[in-house]
């Protein structure tokens, strides 16, 4: 029988004013029935058109449960880095399951400060992705799965059908393409970023520079500690993210783009210096990634809406190179990110070629980085 979890103290939430996203709120209490849905499915399609990011509430999963995730992922940081240093997997060419440890980025380039993340991904438990855990997370593995699962069920299915509908496709189109006994690259995520001296501080601009996700939705728990924000799709803005009670932050990423020849924005996001009053602690994060199926190609879906609107081609498409796996997609983009002694100042690195057809783009400006060197697609 495992040990009892110690109880997980939130940190107090920030006292500053800060320049909040207006965000919306999806109510899964309303899903189910056919006039639910599409009114859902309308609010869905706009959330991630005009913001990247919304929240979901009422998606029975309870804030005990979620606490319990937080307090296991506590645990796990908590065990000497030498034990967890045990699972590090291949991160160089591209695997991610398991242990990333701190310090693989160079965040300021004068000094040689290097980024203080750690991440503990755990993959599906559908058979395909066997995998050793440190004690600590493998006597509560069976709590582990059902929590996992209960994402799948009771958030990202209705996400998949609503999205679905908003398309004018099959209501069961992505979640066939999205089934958790599929080979997908799908983790449930315990993410640290632990804290920098004022000194350090006061160098930095931020700890992630800004990114998208690689798979479908990511799924976020409410963080106290204020740090993320969003690039406003309308106005180029950069907003912070607002943590709000018994809910779920959710964000599309890259593979819904390209499955919807960019009518769907893969949303724009960073990890910034949270404010004064949250700068001595630690910021532990539980997260989700979605992703299509390993051998799903990322051709452009044929929806009557986006036949209308003319959202015909993805990038891969419209340069006429080979369209991706999902499987491929999700290795290159994981080896460019994993890529060991980066310098955020490298724009170079950052708007490399992940694949012929795709390039990263530049999508904030670090202090003393050098002009961005055009990369062949």
């Amino acid at each position: 029988m495992a040990p009892e979890l110690g109880s997980y103290q939130y940190v107090p939430e920030t006292k500053e004013i800060l320049d909040w996203a207006d965000l919306v709120t999806l109510d899964l209490s309303k899903y189910g029935t056919p006039e639910g849905n599409k009114e859902l499915a309308k609010f869905l399609i706009d959330a991630i058109r005009e913001k990247g990011f919304f929240y979901v509430k009422n998606f029975n999963i309870s804030q005990e449960r979620v606490n319990r995730q937080f307090a296991l992922g506590k645990e796990f940081y908590e065990l000497p880095l030498e034990e967890k240093l045990k699972y590090v997997p291949d991160l160089d060419n591209g695997k991610f399951n398991g242990y990333t440890p701190a310090g693989r980025r160079i965040i300021d380039e004068a000094t040689g400060l290097r980024d203080r993340i750690e991440i503990y991904n755990i993959p599906k438990f559908n058979g395909h992705f066997p995998q050793k855990h440190p004690a600590v997370v493998q006597e509560r593995i069976t709590e582990i799965e059902e929590f996992a699962r209960a994402l799948h069920t009771e958030v990202l299915d209705p996400l998949f059908v609503l999205l679905a509908i908003a398309l004018e496709l099959p209501e069961d189109y992505f979640t066939n393409i999205h089934r958790y006994e599929d080979k997908s690259e799908d983790h449930l995520r315990y993410m640290k970023y632990s804290k920098y001296s004022p000194e350090e501080t006061a160098r930095l601009t931020s700890w992630v520079q800004g990114h998208t996700d690689l798979g479908s939705f990511t799924l976020l728990f409410r963080q106290p500690v204020a740090a993320l924000q969003i690039k406003d799709h309308s106005t180029g803005e950069w907003k912070w993210v607002k943590p709000q009670d018994r809910t779920l932050t959710v964000n599309a990423c890259d593979a819904l783009s390209f499955l919807t020849g960019g009518y769907v924005k893969s949303t724009i996001h960073r990890v910034t210096i949270p404010p004064k009053d949250q700068q001595h602690v630690d910021r532990l994060g539980l997260l989700y990634f979605s992703r299509p199926r390993n051998d799903l190609k990322l051709y452009t879906v044929k929806s009557p809406l986006l036949e209308r609107e003319g959202y015909t081609q993805n990038e891969f498409e419209a340069s006429g190179n080979p369209v991706p796996t999902m499987e491929e997609w999700t290795f290159a983009k994981q080896k460019w990110q994993r890529t060991p002694n980066r310098s955020y100042a490298d724009n170079a690195y950052r708007t490399a070629t992940i694949l012929p057809g795709f390039k990263e783009k530049i999508y904030d400006e670090v202090p003393g980085s050098s002009p961005a060197v055009p990369v062949s697609a």
